[in-house]
């Protein structure tokens, strides 16, 4: 049976670039992101690299991958994340998290596990949930 964690993370860095298309029309980005993350997962100055597909200037759907290195519930180690989410028009960031096979390292190897997290537009802190199992 999964364990439910919840915390929050903070966006510490947001870095995107244009890759090809026209400003507030159809569009691809890069984005290469750090967190900070607080409650059931902790951990600082993650690594995320996100593409991004625009559909009109704040509207979009995104899928990055996330390595995050701290502790899960108090146990060490580092794990990758699989991120797809949308922008939404009213500034709402809707995303779904994914554990990526094999990717747990340390007191966390054979970790598995899902998520999700609503961002608000402008505010930097947002709340997840996170269910998970230890295998092996």
């Amino acid at each position: 049976m999964p364990t439910q964690i919840t915390g929050t993370f903070t966006f510490a860095q947001w870095d995107e670039k244009p890759v090809a298309g026209a400003d507030g029309g159809a569009r691809i980005a890069h984005a290469a992101v750090t967190n900070d993350y607080a409650g059931g997962i902790e951990a600082t100055g993650t690594s995320c690299e996100y593409t991004i597909a625009y559909t009109s200037e704040t509207v979009g759907t995104f899928v990055g991958y996330e390595f995050i290195d701290g502790a899960l519930d108090g146990r060490t180690g580092s794990f990758v994340i699989e991120q797809r989410g949308a922008f939404r028009a009213d500034g709402s960031i809707d995303c779904a998290l994914t554990v990526l096979p094999d990717s747990a390292t340390g007191e966390l190897r054979g970790l598995t596990g899902t998520g999700a997290f609503t961002a608000r537009g402008g505010q930097p802190t947002s709340p997840y949930s996170f269910d998970y199992a230890l295998e092996g």
